[in-house]
């Protein structure tokens, strides 16, 4: 999952949500604790949602699309796509205003925390708000920006343009993994939120 599906996945915990957004950019046990032990929490959800979506059998099967030209990128690349699908699954998002009242309860709660920031994160928040990333999931054009974004923070990462023609060729295969996926990240992120803070 990327931003959407981790904000979701922090099922409107503010403390959660901030770890589980900013965990991409604390590295190590020894910046984890310098956070407040619940945004440590959502830090290690964070760690915990990635490797479980890496080897969910769904996952293995979409990265096999985009394997042969981005390599270990490939899994980055799904986790974007998969962001698509759930803003788009009317199980979750039954219209636009769903998905956009959510995404500024999100932008809100992320504020009220962002002391707490790491610095790129920081830098990072505010194209995320004026430009509603969340929201703009939904979209095809906004698909293209996010494929966009991933080649600029991943230097070594082949021009993105393929990874949209193939995710355009495979929409509905991908779309059918998201589905597999998504029900059992749910269950499993329930089962580690109800587990000790060290997950």
């Amino acid at each position: 999952m990327n931003f959407l599906g981790h904000a979701f996945l922090s099922f409107g915990d503010a403390e959660i949500l901030t770890g589980n957004m900013i965990g991409d950019f604390v590295k190590g046990k020894i910046a984890l604790t310098k956070y407040p032990e619940k945004i440590q929490q959502g830090i290690l959800l964070h760690r915990a949602i990635d490797e479980f979506a890496d080897k969910h059998p769904a996952s293995l099967r979409a990265k096999v699309w985009f394997r042969s030209t981005y390599g270990l990128y490939s899994g980055a690349i799904v986790d974007i796509l998969y962001d698509h699908f759930l803003a788009n699954d009317p199980k979750h998002f039954l219209s636009d205003e769903d998905l956009m009242t959510f995404s500024k309860e999100t932008y809100q709660n992320l504020f009220s925390l962002s002391a707490h920031f790491p610095k790129v994160f920081a830098n990072m928040f505010p194209h995320m708000q004026e430009n509603n990333w969340l929201y703009n999931y939904r979209n095809l054009k906004g698909m293209d920006k996010a494929l966009r974004g991933l080649k600029h923070r991943a230097q070594y990462m082949p021009n993105q343009q393929e990874a949209y023609n193939i995710f355009i060729a495979h929409y509905y295969q991908i779309a059918q993994c998201y589905y597999e996926f998504m029900d059992d990240a749910i269950n499993f992120v329930k089962i580690q939120l109800n587990q000790s803070p060290s997950l």
